[in-house]
């Protein structure tokens, strides 16, 4: 799960400009597409479920919800005037801010270990068991080995090294 050059450069660049904007950087894809790239930031939030529920600015009533339209409003007009400034994309470039998403993709190890027990999807650099991609149950997170365990079909448990993990996102079930 190691982010290429420009995209360690590009969340570097962007990452005060959304905590400025009381939410948290959830991480960010850049996919460079010929004249025209495109920059994905996902922002996330912690839900609070004892908060009282406030309107907000839009007229809305939030509940310790997480992420709201205007919060990514918020972070798109940041970021904007951040990337404006600087200018660290060459060409046209689309930016978009969303949540994760209830199949949120993971881009740190940490960010994993809240879902243990749950299903994930991971495509992998190497094959492991002759295999590229997974959908497995997250059986465990070791941070100390940069490692997780997936358990596959028929009770079988892979270790997986994170450096393999070309992209990893939770399935969501209800």
């Amino acid at each position: 799960m190691k982010l290429s050059n420009k995209t360690q450069a590009l969340q570097d660049l962007i990452a005060p400009a959304v905590q400025a904007c009381d939410v948290d950087l959830w991480g960010i894809d850049f996919v460079p597409q010929g004249k025209r790239s495109l920059l994905r930031i996902y922002i996330d939030k912690a839900i609070d479920a004892s908060a009282e529920p406030v309107v907000n600015e839009a007229g809305e009533v939030e509940q310790g919800r997480g992420i709201g339209v205007q919060d990514c409003v918020r972070v798109t007009q940041q970021v904007g005037a951040i990337l404006d400034v600087h200018d660290p994309i060459s060409g046209e470039y689309a930016l978009e801010v969303s949540s994760p998403g209830w199949d949120r993709p993971f881009f740190k190890l940490e960010q994993m270990s809240a879902y243990i027990g749950q299903q994930v999807a991971l495509r992998l650099i190497s094959a492991v068991e002759n295999r590229r991609k997974f959908q497995a149950k997250l059986v465990a997170v070791d941070l100390e080995n940069e490692m997780i365990q997936v358990e596959v079909e028929k009770q079988l448990v892979l270790e997986i090294d994170s450096h393999n993990i070309d992209k990893a996102n939770l399935i969501y079930q209800d």
